[in-house]
C-alpha cells in the first residue's frame, strides 16, 4: 500500500473511531452525574436508567434508517448531518429543565447518533476486502476502545467544574467538530453508479432479503450477546462501583480500565491475525476468552465476602479480549452476506444489537446489579448464548469463514 493510501486509510480509521466514540460517550460519561440529576428533577436512581434505555431504543429505531439512506445518497452526507443533528440534541438535552423534557432530548441524540457508527463500518467495506478490512476495522476499534474509559472521567471532571449540564455541552461541541471533520477529510466510497433506490418498496424488499437469511440472525446474535455480556457491566458501572465496590463517584476507572485495556488488546490481536488465522480459529480462541472470564466472574463472586478491586473487575480484561478480537470477523461477515446492501445491513445489525442492550440496560441491569453472583450468571449466560449461535452458524453450509 502506498504512503497516500496509507495516510487515507489512517484518516478513514481515525475519524470512524471518533464517530463511534458518540456511542461510549453518550452513555458512559453521564454515569458520575446520575445522582445528582436525579436530585435535581426529583426522581430514583432507577429513572436515571431509562436515560440510558430511552437513548439506546431510539438509535436502534433509527438505525433501520441510516444505512438504506447511505446506499441511496452516499456515506459521507448521512453522517455529516448526523453528527450536526446529534449536536443539536444534545444543546436541547443540556437546557432541558425537566425530567421529561430531559428524555425527549436523550432520545433526539439517539436518532442521529448512529449515523456515523452504521455507515462508516459500511465505509471500511466499501473501500477494503478481506485481511485489509479486518485490520482497518481493529485499528479502528483500538482507538475507539479508550472511549469507555475516559468518558466517565470526562464526565467526572465536567461535572465538579461545569456541573451536568457541561457534560451535554461537551457531547454538542464534540458533535460539530466531528461533523466539520468529516466533511473536510472524509471521502465518499460508496459512487453514485453503486447507489440504490430509496424508494420504500425497494427498502421493504432489501429488509425482507435480509430478515428471511438465517445466517444473518445468527451472526447478529452472536455479535450482540458477545457485546452485551460486557455491556451489562458497563450498563451497571452506577451500582457497582457506589454500592457493590463502595467506592466514590471519581473512581469509575477501576472499573472501565479493565474494560478498556481489554478491548484495546483484543483490536490489536484481531488485526494480528487478520489474514493469517482463520475464522473458526480466531472464534475459537475468544470464546476461550469470554468462556473463562465469565467462569472466573462467578468463581470470584461466590469466593470473596464482598465486591473488591482489584480482583472483582480483573476478569473483564479477558472478557474484553476476548469480545474484541471477535467483533471484526463477525462484523465482516455480516457485511459480505449482502454485498450491494452493506448499510442496510449495517442497519439492521445495529438495531437488532441496540435493541437487545437496551433492555440490557433497562431491564436486566436492574434486576441483576445488586448482586455481583446474578451479574456474574447474567453475563455468563449471555456468552453461551453466542457461543451457541455461533457453533450453529459454523456447522451450516451458509457459513463461509473456515478459511478467510
Amino acid at each position: 500500500m502506498s504512503r497516500n493510501h496509507s495516510r487515507r486509510y489512517g484518516v478513514l480509521a481515525t475519524l470512524l473511531a471518533a464517530l463511534s466514540m458518540i456511542g461510549p460517550f453518550s452513555i458512559d460519561a453521564l454515569f458520575p452525574a446520575f445522582e445528582r440529576m436525579a436530585s435535581e428533577f426529583g426522581v430514583g436512581a432507577g429513572s436515571m436508567q431509562q436515560t440510558v434505555s430511552v437513548y439506546l431504543l431510539a438509535y436502534a429505531a433509527m438505525s433501520l434508517l441510516h444505512g438504506p439512506v447511505s446506499d441511496a445518497i452516499g456515506r459521507k452526507p448521512v453522517i455529516v448531518l448526523g453528527m450536526v443533528c446529534y449536536g443539536l440534541a444534545s444543546m436541547g438535552a443540556a437546557l432541558a429543565d425537566s425530567y421529561v423534557v430531559l428524555l425527549v432530548f436523550r432520545a433526539a441524540q439517539g436518532l442521529c447518533g448512529g449515523a456515523g457508527m452504521v455507515v462508516g463500518r459500511a465505509m471500511v467495506r466499501d473501500r477494503l476486502q478481506g485481511a485489509a478490512a479486518q485490520r482497518l476495522l481493529a485499528r479502528a476499534l483500538l482507538i475507539f476502545s479508550i472511549a469507555p474509559a475516559i468518558a466517565p472521567m470526562i464526565g467526572a471532571v465536567l461535572l465538579g467544574t461545569t456541573g451536568w449540564r457541561g457534560i451535554f455541552w461537551f457531547l454538542a461541541a464534540f458533535a460539530w467538530l466531528l461533523a466539520l471533520a468529516c466533511a473536510l477529510l472524509l471521502v465518499e466510497s460508496h459512487p453514485a453508479h453503486a447507489r440504490s433506490s430509496l424508494a420504500p418498496r425497494s427498502l421493504l424488499a432489501g429488509y425482507r432479503a435480509i430478515s428471511r437469511d438465517r445466517g444473518f440472525w445468527l451472526l447478529a446474535l452472536v455479535a450482540t450477546v458477545n457485546f452485551s455480556s460486557l455491556f451489562l457491566y458497563i450498563a451497571s458501572a452506577p451500582e457497582i462501583v457506589r454500592h457493590q465496590l463502595g467506592l466514590g463517584v471519581d473512581a469509575f476507572p477501576w472499573l472501565f480500565i479493565p474494560v478498556v485495556a481489554g478491548l484495546m488488546m483484543g483490536s490489536a490481536l484481531s488485526g494480528r491475525l487478520a489474514g493469517h488465522v482463520s475464522t473458526l480459529r480466531t472464534l475459537g480462541l475468544a470464546y476461550v476468552l469470554m468462556v473463562v472470564a465469565g467462569i472466573a466472574h462467578v468463581a470470584l463472586a461466590l469466593a470473596l465476602p464482598h465486591a473488591m478491586v482489584p480482583w472483582s473487575v480483573f476478569p473483564l480484561l479477558v472478557q474484553g479480549v476476548g469480545v474484541q478480537l471477535a467483533f471484526p470477523t463477525l462484523t465482516l461477515l455480516l457485511l459480505d452476506r449482502f454485498p450491494q446492501r452493506r448499510g442496510a445491513v449495517a442497519s439492521l445489525q445495529a438495531f437488532v444489537s441496540l435493541l437487545i442492550n437496551a433492555a440490557v440496560a433497562g431491564v436486566l441491569s436492574p434486576l441483576l446489579s445488586s448482586h455481583m453472583l446474578a451479574l456474574a450468571l447474567g453475563a455468563l449466560v449471555l456468552v453461551l448464548a453466542g457461543l451457541a449461535a455461533w457453533v450453529r452458524f459454523s456447522r451450516t453450509q451458509d457459513s463461509v469463514g473456515a478459511s478467510a
